[in-house]
């Protein structure tokens, strides 16, 4: 396993982080509880999940099975560096939701005690909150530090300006602020080259990408159809309709490579400068398996501008669309 900082910090994270949002509703407990002891053996330290994980009916869930996983002990606490993050509604009382300070010291705390752990090391906010001044958000963040229960914290979701706002509000504070920012980014969706990802880099701030592969449109989906493994429903197979020619061709250059079109896209985020870990969400032990395989994959500068001229992307803003 490769491992790099998060960011600017001096925390250490494998270059895959291991996403739980389909732990419960997805895969069964045994299935994640085997799944998260085969990332910590092939290296994976670095663990993502959320608050409201887990389904409408049962928000809470997610984070329940991986705390029961933490009780089997064996160092697996110790062994990982775990994310959660706040911001969605968990119940439809007020102040359930968002990042107001109040939010913060229950939502936190509630996670504590799923998780069955005293301390939290990357606290992300899921979401921008227009509502609440940052002052308050980082006097919040401050006090939960000063008394351990969490060690860094996190963007998710955010626009370049807004990790501006919040860096140069923590600044004022003589605060970190943010060390990392989890947008999806994909060869699909590359819009987050624009002012995200620049605005992160000047920051330093590390990029954790989220659905790394479209929702399995980057994964083999047209082989996979082919073979009668899959079959595309709903939007992703509108998606696919729209783009056949283009997947088609990335699948076929992946054939040229020798690689699994998944393995390939992974690789591609690795590749990005800005990059410290694309999240996989394996239902399987075989997804879990197959993401790991991209971290074998080399691609050279003829590769990766072949994918470039497949899948465009951005410029930084705003020379992407001015003189």
């Amino acid at each position: 396993m490769q491992y790099t900082h998060l960011g600017r910090s001096g925390l250490k994270v494998s270059r895959l982080c291991l996403g739980t949002m389909n732990f419960g509703p997805q895969t069964e407990e045994a299935d994640a509880h085997s799944i998260m002891d085969s990332a910590h053996e092939a290296g994976i330290n670095f663990f993502d999940t959320a608050n409201v994980y887990g389904g409408a009916e049962h928000r809470g869930w997610t984070e329940e099975i991986i705390g029961r996983w933490f009780a089997k002990g064996g160092e697996r606490r110790e062994h990982t560096v775990l994310a959660t993050k706040l911001y969605g509604t968990m119940t439809d009382r007020p102040n359930e939701s968002k990042l107001s300070a109040l939010n913060i010291r229950r939502a936190l705390d509630a996670s504590l005690k799923r998780l069955q752990t005293d301390y939290i090391d990357v606290y992300q906010f899921h979401h921008i909150d227009r509502d609440t001044p940052w002052d308050e958000i980082w006097q919040a963040i401050e006090v939960a530090v000063q008394q351990g229960k969490i060690l860094y914290s996190g963007s998710s979701n955010f626009a370049g300006w807004h990790i501006a706002q919040a860096q140069e509000a923590a600044r004022r504070r003589n605060y970190t602020g943010l060390v990392s920012e989890q947008s999806i980014y994909n060869l699909f969706m590359r819009q987050v080259e624009l002012e995200v990802i620049p605005a992160a880099q000047q920051y330093g701030l590390g990029l954790i990408p989220w659905s790394p592969l479209q929702g399995g449109l980057l994964g083999g989906v047209l082989k996979k159809e082919r073979q009668g493994v899959r079959r595309t429903e709903g939007r992703a197979a509108e998606t696919l309709k729209k783009h056949e020619d283009q997947i088609r061709q990335y699948e076929d250059f992946a054939d040229e490579l020798g690689h699994e079109p998944g393995d390939v896209a992974l690789a591609w985020l690795l590749h990005q400068p800005a990059v410290t870990a694309p999240i996989v969400g394996p239902r399987t032990q075989e997804q879990l398996d197959a993401a790991i395989r991209a971290l074998d994959v080399t691609l050279d500068a003829d590769a990766l501008k072949r994918l470039d001229d497949i899948f465009p992307g951005h410029r930084t803003a705003p020379e992407d669309y001015a003189w």
